[in-house]
């Protein structure tokens, strides 16, 4: 599954995970920690929404 931030567009992809963020392939966007916030613009995992 794929989640893109609302307010920028950056992109997490569960399969790739993030390893600039220490987060492994794999990893659950549910699984991301609370503090998990966008590397582009700050917000939090509130502000993402599934890919259609």
């Amino acid at each position: 599954m794929v989640y893109v931030c609302d307010v920028c567009g950056w992109i997490y992809d569960e399969d790739a995970g993030n390893p600039k963020m220490d987060i492994t392939p794999g990893t659950k966007f549910e699984d991301l920690p609370d503090y998990f916030f966008c590397p582009e613009c700050g917000v939090g995992k509130d502000m993402f929404s599934p890919e259609k």
